[in-house]
């Protein structure tokens, strides 16, 4: 997955879940260590102790992304170092963690990939009812997420699409990049943005239709940034 993942960013496969009508499901993390992470979706709701993250370990398949659902708080840290070499050891390529982690340290020694929301010495002091799906399904912001899904994570957040979409979306997200990529060798080059996607032309043509918008033009043009 990781290796299908290396040339694209998180922003191109957003850009291909607009294009396709999939619903953006992004959030906003920060990568502890390793820039890039991608694969299925280990769903686990933290209530206070570690055991859960030890359970869904028992199922992981090998590349498997533990999604640890925290409620994004931030009086606790949630993942530790032996969380982390416990995932390594049971084949699992990174954690994407709704809550805070700790033992910076020892998990960039670790090397395994993991993004949080930040980072806070103090573990749970709590012991809350762990629910029946707690390792079925986990709510990383506004979005809930399960096996059915893959997760992608790099320096912008990260960002699940449905499994059964995969193909599709990636395939999107290559030839946005690709676009990308060639509009900005040509910037470089000295022709400008305005100019490979004529802007003059979509300024003249909204002026007498001013219910045009510019990511309409762009379709037209083939030169789409914005999706």
């Amino acid at each position: 997955m990781l290796e299908r993942f290396a040339e694209l960013t998180t922003a191109h496969v957003a850009d291909a879940c607009v294009r396709a009508g999939v619903p953006v499901r992004t959030v906003s993390l920060t990568a502890v260590v390793g820039g890039r992470v991608a694969g299925r979706v280990l769903p686990a709701q933290h209530v206070g102790s570690v055991d859960v993250f030890l359970e869904a370990f028992e199922s992981a398949a090998e590349g498997d992304v533990l999604v640890v659902d925290n409620g994004g708080r931030r009086d606790e840290a949630c993942v530790g170092d032996l969380a982390a070499l416990e995932a390594a050891a049971a084949g699992v390529a990174g954690i994407v963690i709704w809550g805070l982690h700790r033992d910076t340290a020892d998990i960039i020694a670790i090397g395994l990939p993991v993004f949080s929301l930040g980072a806070l010495p103090t573990g749970p002091l709590r012991l809350d009812p762990r629910p029946d799906d707690a390792l079925s399904k986990a709510t990383i912001g506004e979005w809930t997420v399960t096996r059915e899904d893959i997760v992608f994570a790099d320096e912008d957040g990260a960002i699940f699409v449905p499994a059964d979409r995969l193909d599709e979306l990636l395939a999107l997200a290559t030839t946005i990049r690709d676009t990308e990529h060639r509009q900005a060798v040509e910037i470089r080059a000295g022709r400008s943005l305005r100019q490979q996607v004529s802007f003059a032309d979509y300024l003249s043509k909204r002026a007498a239709d001013p219910s045009l918008t510019f990511r309409q033009h762009l379709r037209a043009v083939r030169g789409a940034i914005e999706e």
